[in-house]
């Protein structure tokens, strides 16, 4: 069964965000990889703006779905499930060549021109730390983590660290840099428990 044509826009949209960036996604472009006609952009998006907007939801859906996957999976104490989630990720920047994440090639591209796209990618960022925060204080309680860690500010640096290292893979167009970070940043973690 055919994808829905706005659906079919979007995923296509979100390929070519990741690998040309915002700035140089065109509208022809998009259209022509996806044999809609132009009409039917403008039915479902006010602008290009909208249109990147939207693009970036449906990432986040994605993303949750991963969250959901990985941190819900209680068979697993808390600190490998949230490794997991950030390995699963890893393998798909691979299956895209190493591009990174979506969010923060956004953010770098568009954080100093449009303030609209600057919160929107921040909050993203901040839902996917507060999500982390969660299970790393299921850590605390599993008696993985000391009691009093600051999980928010815990998951707030996986993050930060996280699309640090997703850049300087993309730059590499090599996992190295992002499976470095985990094994520091875990190792770390487990360090806190020995002092």
């Amino acid at each position: 069964m055919a994808k829905p044509t706005k659906q079919r826009l979007l995923e296509q949209g979100m390929a070519m965000l990741l690998r040309h960036g915002y700035h140089d996604l065109g509208i022809t472009a998009l259209l022509d990889a996806t044999g809609i006609p132009k009409g039917s952009f403008y039915h479902y998006f006010e602008s290009k703006e909208d249109f990147c907007l939207q693009a970036i939801d449906l990432y986040m859906q994605a993303v949750h779905a991963g969250l959901d996957q990985c941190l819900g999976d209680e068979s697993v104490r808390s600190l490998a499930r949230v490794r997991r989630f950030f390995e699963l990720s890893e393998q798909k920047y691979r299956g895209e060549g190493y591009l990174g994440c979506l969010l923060g090639g956004l953010g770098q591209e568009l954080s100093g021109v449009g303030e609209v796209f600057r919160r929107k990618v921040e909050w993203c960022f901040s839902e996917i730390a507060h999500r982390i925060a969660a299970c790393l204080e299921e850590a605390v309680q599993q008696g993985d983590l000391p009691v009093g860690t600051d999980t928010q500010a815990m998951a707030e640096l996986l993050v930060n660290c996280w699309e640090g290292a997703a850049l300087r893979s993309r730059l590499r167009r090599d996992p190295a840099p992002l499976r470095d970070m985990l094994d520091f940043y875990f190792l770390s973690a487990a360090a806190l428990m020995k002092e």
